[in-house]
C-alpha cells in the first residue's frame, strides 16, 4: 500500500477535504463534523461528482443527513464505523461517478440500523485500497447482488414435535402396562403376599379299612396323636424324660436320647424328634397338661388290628407314616391310602395371629383312603388258625399252611399260616420269615396230592374209566430209579379207587405211561401248576413244571406222582376245587369287594374260569377219591380214613412230599391233606400241609383237615350226607 501524503487531499477544485474553506458557501453547521462524519476509514470523503452536484443537488444532500441524523443521534458514529456509507448512497455514489466528481462535499442518506444476527441483509464488503477504479455508466453496471444469508440455526419446533413424541411414547407405555397388570397379571401381584400372613393347616385323610365278608373290621385306624420334643428348647432332658416315661410307655433313657442336642447332616441342631407315635387322645392330653418346654402333640393315626394275630399273614402291616409294608396292606396301599387335603387361611400377624374374618380361605377337602372287603370270614379263619396251631404246637420248627375255599366261587374263606404273629407289633417276631404267607409262598413237592390230577387227565382223554383194573406189580424202575408201594399188592388186579385208596406209585406210573409226558403237562398247566393263582396276594410264587425238554428217563416215574413238581398249597387247594367244581376251574380270591369313600360297593374282578375236566368225568374222580377216606377192611386201610367227617362224604387225597430250599433238600417231609365235603356236592375244599423236620406231619394233616372242614360245614350249616348212600370199592377186584 503507498504511503499516505502529510498533506491534506484536494479535490478538483484544489480545496482541502475536511477543511472549513470551500469556493461555495456553506449553511451554517454544515461542513466541520459533517465532513468528519463523512470520512472513511480510508481517508476520503463519501462525496462524489462534479460541480453539478455542488449547484443543485448538493444543497439538498447535504439536509438529508441532518435529518437522518435528527432521528437517531448516534447514527453519524454508526456510519463512521461502518465506512459511512450504506447502499442506497452507495448506489448513488456510482451512479454520480459515471459523470465525473461533481463537488467536494457530498451526504449521505440514512442508513437502517443493523442488528446483530439481522437475516435481512449481510453487511456491504469492505473495499480493497488501491487506486479507484472509475465508474461505470449506469446502463453498464453489473447487477448488485443479493448477499448470501447465514446458515439455518437448528429449528427447535423439530426438537420439541419429536420430545412430545417420546414423552407420549413413554406415557402409553406405562399406560398399557397398568392396564396388563391391573387385568391379566391381577391374580398373581394380589397373591403375592399373602404367603407371609397365610397359615397352613394339613388336614388328614384316614386309610382305609380292612373287613372281613360279614363287615367285621379286620384292621382299621383311629385317630390318634404323636409326641414329638424340640431338643433345642427341652431345658432338661432327663428330668423331663422321666417324666414322660411312665405316660408313653418308653423307658426314659430312650426318651433321653432323643431330647439331647443333635446336629443335623447339614448344618443346624434338630428341632423335631419324635418320642411316640399312635399315643391314645387321653394320654396326650395328660402330657399337654404338664405343660413341659419343648414337648408337644400332634394329630396321629394309628393302625388297630382287632383280632392281633388273625389272619395277619393275610393282612400285613403298615409303617408308622401309613404306608403299607406287607401282604395285603402292601398290596392294595394305593387303594387304601387317603389324599390328605389342606386348609389356607389368612390370619393376622403377632398377638392377633387368629383367622381373619373375611379374609382369604381355601380348603382342600380331605379324601378318605377305600376300604377292602374280603372273602374271608372271620369265625373260620379264627377257628382255622386255632386248630393248625394247636396240631402244630406238637412239632418243632414247622412250618403249617391251611386254605378254605368256596366252590363255584373261588372266594378263599380262610388262609392261614405258621407260624403267625400280631399284626399290631409287627417286629416281635423270632425271624422275618415268620410273617409270611404260607400259603403263597411255601414252595414243596406235593407229592402223591397230586395224584388226582394224573387221574384226571386219563379220564378225560380216555386212558381209563372208573371200572379200569390191571395187575399192579410191588415195584417199578424209570432210568435208574426204583418206585415202589407202601401197601405192595403183589401182582394182584387193583381197581382204581384201590389205587387211590392205598395211595399206589406203580400203578399211577403205568397209566401216566398210558397218558403220555406232553399231555400230562398240559393238563398240570390246565390245574394251574407252574403260574401264579393272582389271588391278591403279593410275592405270590409261581411254582415251577418240569419242561418236557428237561424229562430224564427216571421223570417219567418222578412227576406223575407228583415229584420232580414244584406247587404251593394254595395252587393245589385250586386244582382240588377244580375237580370239586364239575371240572370248572376258578381263580381263588381275596379281595370280594372295594368300598369308596361315599360307602358304595365296587366288585372286585372277576375271577378267571376255565373247563378243565368234563362234569360226568369230574363226578366220576370224586367219587373214587371218596375210597381214600372209607376204604377199611381185610385187605388193607386206605391212607385218608383219619380226615373223615362224621356224617358227610367226603372225598380227598393225601400226600407226602419233599421241600427245597435254594435247590438243596431239606430234612423231612411234607405232609399234606386235600379234600373236598360234600363229596355227592362239594362245597367247600380244605387244604392243610404240614412241614416238619422230625417227619410228624404225617399224624397231623388230615386230623387237621377233619376239624377244619367239619367247623366250616356246621358253620355255614350244610346238611349232612345220606352216608347209607356211600359207594362200595373193591381194591382188588376178583
Amino acid at each position: 500500500m503507498p504511503p499516505r501524503s502529510e498533506d491534506p487531499r484536494r479535490d478538483a477544485t484544489g480545496s482541502r477535504r475536511g477543511s472549513s474553506r470551500g469556493a461555495e458557501h456553506r449553511e451554517p453547521g454544515v461542513g466541520g463534523i459533517s465532513d468528519a462524519r463523512a470520512y472513511t476509514p480510508r481517508g476520503r470523503t463519501i462525496r462524489e461528482g462534479g460541480g453539478a452536484a455542488r449547484t443543485g443537488g448538493g444543497a439538498e444532500q447535504r439536509r438529508t443527513p441532518r435529518s437522518s441524523r435528527s432521528g437517531d443521534p448516534f447514527r453519524p458514529a454508526l456510519q463512521v464505523l461502518d465506512g459511512g456509507r450504506t447502499g442506497a448512497t452507495r448506489t448513488g455514489r456510482r451512479e454520480t461517478a459515471a459523470g465525473g466528481r461533481a463537488g467536494v462535499v457530498r451526504t449521505v442518506s440514512a442508513r437502517p440500523v443493523r442488528e446483530p444476527f439481522d437475516d435481512d441483509e449481510a453487511p456491504p464488503p469492505r473495499r480493497r485500497p488501491g487506486p479507484r477504479r472509475p465508474a461505470r455508466p449506469a446502463a453498464a453496471r453489473r447487477p448488485v447482488r443479493k448477499p448470501r444469508r447465514p446458515p439455518k440455526l437448528a429449528d427447535p419446533r423439530r426438537r420439541l414435535r419429536l420430545g412430545t413424541l417420546l414423552v407420549l411414547a413413554l406415557f402409553t407405555s406405562i399406560g398399557i402396562r397398568l392396564v396388563f397388570l391391573q387385568t391379566v397379571s391381577t391374580p398373581a401381584y394380589a397373591d403375592g403376599g399373602l404367603a407371609n400372613r397365610l397359615a397352613v393347616v394339613e388336614l388328614p385323610a384316614p386309610r382305609g379299612a380292612i373287613y372281613d365278608r360279614t363287615g367285621a373290621p379286620l384292621a382299621h385306624s383311629v385317630e390318634a396323636r404323636y409326641v414329638f420334643a424340640d431338643p433345642t428348647q427341652v431345658k432338661d432332658p432327663v428330668a423331663t424324660a422321666r417324666l414322660l416315661s411312665p405316660l408313653l410307655g418308653v423307658p426314659a433313657s430312650e426318651l433321653t436320647g432323643k431330647m439331647k442336642p443333635r446336629k443335623l447332616p447339614g448344618g443346624g441342631w434338630s428341632q423335631f424328634e419324635y418320642l411316640a407315635r399312635g399315643v391314645d387322645i387321653d394320654r396326650a392330653k395328660q402330657i399337654m397338661a404338664l405343660d413341659v418346654a419343648g414337648i408337644g402333640v400332634h394329630r396321629d393315626e394309628r393302625r388297630e388290628v382287632p383280632g392281633g394275630d388273625l389272619a395277619a399273614n393275610l393282612l400285613g402291616f403298615v409303617s408308622q407314616d401309613m404306608n403299607g409294608l406287607e401282604g395285603l396292606e402292601a398290596k392294595y396301599d394305593d387303594v387304601l391310602e387317603g389324599k390328605p387335603g389342606r386348609k389356607r387361611y389368612e390370619v393376622g400377624q403377632g398377638d392377633l395371629a387368629a383367622p381373619i374374618p373375611g379374609g382369604y380361605s381355601q380348603t382342600t377337602p380331605a379324601q378318605p383312603g377305600s376300604s377292602l372287603e374280603l372273602t374271608v370270614d372271620r369265625d373260620v379263619q379264627f377257628k382255622t388258625q386255632r386248630i393248625l396251631s394247636d396240631a402244630m404246637a406238637q412239632t418243632r420248627n414247622s412250618v403249617g399252611a391251611a386254605v378254605v375255599i368256596e366252590v363255584g366261587t373261588g372266594d378263599v374263606l380262610a388262609q392261614a399260616s405258621y407260624p403267625t404273629y400280631n399284626a399290631s407289633d409287627p417286629t416281635k417276631v423270632n425271624s422275618p420269615a415268620d410273617r409270611e404267607d404260607a400259603a403263597t409262598s411255601f414252595i414243596v413237592d406235593p407229592g402223591s396230592i397230586h395224584k388226582a390230577i394224573t387221574y384226571g387227565a386219563a379220564l378225560q382223554e380216555g386212558v381209563i374209566t372208573p371200572d379200569t383194573t390191571f395187575p399192579v406189580a410191588n415195584s417199578v424202575t424209570k432210568g435208574d430209579v426204583p418206585f415202589t408201594d407202601t401197601h405192595p399188592a403183589n401182582g394182584r388186579t387193583m381197581s382204581i379207587p384201590g389205587m387211590l385208596a392205598f395211595s399206589s406209585n406203580v400203578g399211577t406210573i403205568e397209566i401216566a405211561e398210558k397218558l403220555g409226558r406232553d399231555r400230562l403237562i398240559d393238563y398240570q398247566k390246565r390245574f394251574g401248576l407252574g403260574q401264579p393263582t393272582g389271588e391278591g396276594m403279593p410275592g405270590e410264587a409261581t411254582g415251577r413244571l418240569l419242561p418236557a425238554g428237561e424229562w430224564s428217563d427216571s421223570s417219567y416215574g418222578s412227576v406223575p406222582i407228583g415229584h420232580s413238581v414244584d406247587a404251593t398249597p394254595l395252587q393245589m387247594a385250586a386244582a382240588y376245587a377244580a375237580i370239586a367244581n364239575d371240572g370248572t376251574y376258578v381263580q381263588p380270591h381275596l379281595i370280594k369287594n372295594v368300598i369308596g369313600p361315599d360307602g358304595k360297593k365296587k366288585p372286585g374282578a372277576a375271577p378267571v374260569t376255565r373247563s378243565v375236566l368234563s362234569p360226568a368225568n369230574a363226578a366220576a374222580l370224586r367219587r373214587m377219591l371218596e375210597a381214600v377216606t372209607t376204604v377199611d377192611g381185610p385187605d388193607g386201610r386206605a391212607t385218608g380214613l383219619p380226615a373223615a367227617v362224621p356224617g358227610y362224604r367226603v372225598a380227598g387225597k393225601t400226600g407226602t412230599g419233599l421241600r427245597y430250599e435254594n435247590g438243596k433238600r431239606q430234612p423231612g417231609d411234607v405232609a399234606s391233606f386235600i379234600g373236598m365235603a360234600p363229596a355227592e356236592k362239594p362245597r367247600y375244599v380244605v387244604a392243610v400241609f404240614v412241614w416238619s423236620p422230625g417227619g410228624e406231619g404225617g399224624a397231623l394233616a388230615s386230623p387237621a383237615f377233619r376239624d377244619i372242614m367239619s367247623f366250616t360245614l356246621r358253620h355255614y350249616r350244610v346238611p349232612p350226607s345220606a352216608t347209607n348212600k356211600s359207594p362200595k370199592f373193591e381194591v382188588f377186584p376178583h
